[in-house]
């Protein structure tokens, strides 16, 4: 093995009373324990959400977010001041994906502006531009 090889991990998990030949607490994985799932964003979404939040800390409206990971959802807060509640909640939820979409973007007061199944168009409602009118 060279230097340039990764080393392989192993996790140790917990031993079933009674398992023969592995140390006290520790099995060879047959055994795992399945550890609770949490719904995340993958990179593409993350970089499609921190691309509209630079430009608009870029533009002065917002200067803060929070990012949660929970069983059922994941959620992008942003914050106009860390101290207030969020101004807007970006959310994923895959177990809505068939139905309305597994995105959307949920208001302060808790209106949701934009689902669908699309995270670019969703964002849209977020990253209104303002357009000049020439008479």
């Amino acid at each position: 093995m060279s230097e340039q090889d990764p080393i392989p991990f192993r996790r140790p998990t917990i031993a079933h009373a009674g398992s023969v030949g592995a140390p006290q607490g520790i099995t060879s994985g047959s055994h795992a324990q399945a550890t609770p799932q949490t719904t995340r964003f993958n990179r593409l979404e993350l970089n499609q959400i921190l691309n509209l939040y630079g430009r608009k800390v870029a533009s002065g409206e917002w200067r803060d977010y929070a990012i949660d990971f929970l069983r059922e959802t994941a959620v992008f807060s942003v914050f106009r001041r860390s101290s207030e509640c969020p101004l807007y909640t970006i959310e994923k939820s895959p177990k809505l994906a068939r139905k309305q979409g597994a995105y959307s973007v949920v208001a302060a007061n808790g209106l949701i502006l934009k689902r669908g199944p699309d995270l670019a168009r969703v964002l849209e409602v977020l990253d209104k531009r303002v357009k000049l009118l020439q008479h």
